[in-house]
């Protein structure tokens, strides 16, 4: 099994569960896909994209439950992160992570992400 992981507000994650999708955020929009990444991948993500956010979760999912949909891609240094072509059904998060800022403004998993 591989989780992979999407950073998000809380609000954004609420309101995709009250329709059973996430359709993305805006990049994810512009993009033509929704950005997931990596446990190891997910700091870096965080620091980079996220610095400062406040309220922020990250959603834990198999990558096996998104099928064919879920390629993967070379992005930052060429290494390669997932991205999924279709909205992300809800029932397929299998974890919702709070994301607290840590001292330095990066939001910060409270438990650890696999």
């Amino acid at each position: 099994m591989s989780r992979i992981y999407k950073i998000l507000s809380e609000e954004a994650w609420r309101a995709a569960d009250a329709v059973g999708r996430f359709e993305g955020s805006g990049i994810d929009l512009t993009d033509g896909f929704i950005h997931f990444s990596t446990a190891a991948q997910t700091s870096e993500t965080a620091r980079l994209h996220f610095r400062d956010q406040d309220g922020l979760v990250a959603l834990e999912v198999e990558a096996d439950d998104l099928g064919v949909a879920l390629k993967w891609e070379p992005a930052r240094g060429g290494e390669l992160f997932p991205h999924l072509y279709d909205p992300l059904p809800t029932h397929c998060v299998r974890a919702v992570h709070p994301l607290p800022l840590a001292w330095d403004g990066v939001p910060t998993p409270a438990t650890a992400l696999r």
